[in-house]
């Protein structure tokens, strides 16, 4: 179901938006609509930040005993002769 809304804009860029949709063979109600759309997509995908995005990858699945620090040590010490 579509609802009225009144906006309050310049003249001058209503002028402009009025020609603008004209071009794209639209309409002004239209283009509100259509941006408004727009700008909660963005919001919307703004709110999985990369910290989110890390967390929902799946984890390693590795034994508790291994220390990754010393087997790290020790491949480097082997490899660069420490």
């Amino acid at each position: 179901m579509k609802s009225r809304i009144n906006l309050t804009i310049d003249e001058t860029l209503l002028d402009k938006v009025k020609h603008y949709a004209s071009l794209k063979q639209r309409s002004v109600s239209d283009l509100v609509e259509s941006y408004f759309r727009s700008v909660i997509e963005t919001s919307d995908a703004k709110k999985n930040s990369f910290v989110d995005l890390i967390d929902d990858l799946p984890k390693a699945n590795l034994p508790e005993e291994i220390d990754l620090k010393k087997q790290y040590a020790a491949e480097n010490a082997e490899k660069y002769g420490f």
